[in-house]
């Protein structure tokens, strides 16, 4: 993970004053980061934190008021640069039902790729891989209101593969699901960062869908106030609270429990107890 592919500068933000006369408050204070290829990153944050903002620069949705957003080298400064960045970036957001616009799964995930101008023939070849990709092409002739919460986030994601994006941020997309959807996404989601190389952001505010990324980013404000590894961020349990923020389960569990070190999910939580109980566990 040597070539940046996304790099944010002293990015600053701001929506419209709910007030008029009243001063701007920004959604983004002076934030830079970097994402690698290849690169798994959540960014974790409560609501009003500035992650979702955060999301829509990365793919140029939004321009940065100051600072600057370079993506594979696009600078997104134009409308013209925002459109070819988009091509590189994709977005997948929190409702699925407001991503889908064909009434056949395949033709919503030919959506993408028609309206890039890619050849016909191209097109279905594509289709039929990132169905295959997200498991779901044996519904390719279903109509997307009949399936799933989770089933309809996997189609968004295929039609955002369709366009070969080098990158997908993911908005919250597991926010309206229930557990079963949770995790056939969250498979999805690690199945193209370890398999196929698509570098992933995925914004969220399930600390247990962190653990297994590759860094982790924490947001309050406006700002990055930390970022490191699962493992460096969630060891700061302390700190977390300060801003209202949970830790993983079983790194809540274990901390109350006075174990020390910093385990991070269920298999790490059950080895550790089982070492401390004698085998018992």
């Amino acid at each position: 993970m040597e070539n940046k592919l996304i790099e944010i500068k002293n990015a600053y933000y701001f929506y419209d004053p709910e007030e008029e006369g009243k001063e701007p408050e920004p959604a983004l204070k002076n934030v830079s980061l970097d994402i690698y290829e290849g690169e798994f990153v959540a960014v974790l944050g409560h609501n009003g934190s500035g992650k979702s903002t955060l999301a829509k620069l990365c793919n140029a949705v939004f321009e940065p008021a100051r600072g600057t957003v370079t993506v594979d080298g696009i600078p997104s400064d134009s409308e013209e640069n925002g459109d070819l960045i988009r091509r590189k970036v994709g977005m997948v957001f929190q409702n699925p039902d407001n991503q889908i616009v064909a009434t056949i799964v395949e033709d919503d995930v030919a959506f993408g790729p028609e309206n890039l101008g890619v050849d016909p023939a191209e097109i279905r070849k594509r289709v039929d891989s990132a169905l295959k990709s997200v498991n779901m092409y044996e519904y390719r002739e279903r109509q997307p209101h009949n399936l799933s919460g989770g089933q309809k986030q996997r189609v968004a994601i295929a039609g955002v593969i369709a366009m070969q994006t080098k990158c997908i941020v993911l908005d919250e997309p597991t926010a309206m699901l229930d557990p079963m959807g949770r995790d056939e996404v969250m498979d999805t989601i690690h199945k193209l960062n370890k398999e196929m190389g698509i570098t992933v952001v995925l914004i969220t505010h399930f600390m247990d869908e962190a653990v297994k990324a590759d860094r982790v980013v924490i947001m309050d404000k406006g700002e990055i106030i930390t970022t490191g590894t699962p493992r460096e961020v969630f060891s700061k349990v302390d700190f977390l609270r300060e801003h209202k923020l949970d830790v993983p389960q079983s790194t809540e569990l274990c901390n109350a429990l006075g174990i020390k070190g910093c385990v991070l999910d269920t298999d790490e939580c059950v080895e550790v107890l089982g070492r401390i109980l004698g085998g018992a566990v």
